[in-house]
């Protein structure tokens, strides 16, 4: 019996190179050796894959879809042999990450610097931008982006829930009063994050599943999240925005979650990357620390 795996190579590469002479010459055999696997394949199979002739080969029928299946199981078995021998190297060079300002800036610094003692021979280029960068014009590896996905040519992966939050402090609703009903805030002052690229409006959903949108008069209005924080933290107004920013404070009670009663949007943080034939370890490995280090119930969601 014939080799099989060698027989497919050499059937694959004889259609891909053109002749039995190129074919055999990738795999150090000789045109009749070559030759020799091709037929062995085709005797075993009972089916004639290719027409040879003095000049030219061509696929039959049956050659065409036999082709088309070994072709992509060998480039499976390749990648699979890729991966193999990546999970036993250190990971080197540069791993260039895009993420939001303020989740960037909260959430990120301690995981990297976690994953670049764990890999010594890696560095790592941070770029900060709520702007949805693409990633091949700016040259980016894996980015992190919460919500709406906007480009579908990109591979994404769930890395950890994130929840909209309605808050005030506490001394804010000291002076205007604890709502009961999201009509109760149709005056109060709000602080507004002007680059809503994923946020949408500040819209609640009652047991009815009906939407109420709070749109009182914007105090303050800023393309960081985190002055917002700070301005609710001072008992500025009223905030909406996601929960890996104030989740921190709701639990310590600095903060107090708005009627609760009433549900809001639900986002998520995802990492995306280029869609590539075989994805370099360096994002695979990266992707699969953030999924274990963030979990099903991340730091920013225990309020």
């Amino acid at each position: 019996m014939v080799d099989r795996l060698t027989s497919i190579e050499v059937f694959i590469a004889a259609v891909d190179e053109g002749s039995l002479v190129a074919a055999g010459r990738r795999f150090g055999l000789s045109a009749s050796m070559a030759g020799k696997y091709l037929t062995g394949l085709e005797t075993e199979l009972n089916v004639c894959l290719i027409k040879r002739s003095t000049r030219r080969l061509s696929l039959t029928d049956a050659g065409k879809r036999y082709y088309d299946r070994c072709k992509r199981i060998l480039d499976e078995f390749d990648d699979a042999n890729r991966e193999a021998s990546d999970a036993s190297l250190s990971l080197h060079g540069v791993l260039r990450i895009a993420a939001p300002v303020t989740f960037g800036t909260l959430h990120m610094g301690n995981v990297i610097g976690r994953f670049l003692q764990d890999h010594p021979q890696l560095n790592v280029s941070m770029r900060l931008d709520d702007r949805y960068l693409d990633l091949h014009d700016d040259n980016i590896d894996v980015a992190i982006r919460i919500g709406r996905l906007a480009d579908s040519s990109l591979i994404a992966r769930r890395l950890a829930p994130c929840s909209m939050v309605l808050c005030a402090a506490p001394a804010y609703l000291k002076r205007g009063g604890t709502p009961r009903v999201p009509e109760d805030l149709s005056h109060s002052p709000r602080l507004a994050f002007s680059e809503e690229v994923s946020m949408g409006a500040w819209t609640l959903y009652d047991e009815n599943q009906q939407p109420h949108l709070i749109d009182g008069p914007i105090r303050m209005q800023a393309n960081n999240v985190q002055m917002l924080l700070d301005a609710a933290l001072a008992g500025i107004g009223i905030t909406y925005g996601p929960s890996f920013v104030f989740g921190k404070y709701l639990a310590s009670g600095e903060l107090i979650n708005l009627l609760p009663a009433y549900r809001t949007k639900d986002l998520t943080v995802q990492a995306v990357y280029p869609a590539m034939r075989y994805t370099p370890s360096k994002i695979r490995r990266f992707i699969d620390y953030l999924v274990a280090e963030f979990g099903d119930i991340p730091p920013w969601e225990r309020y």
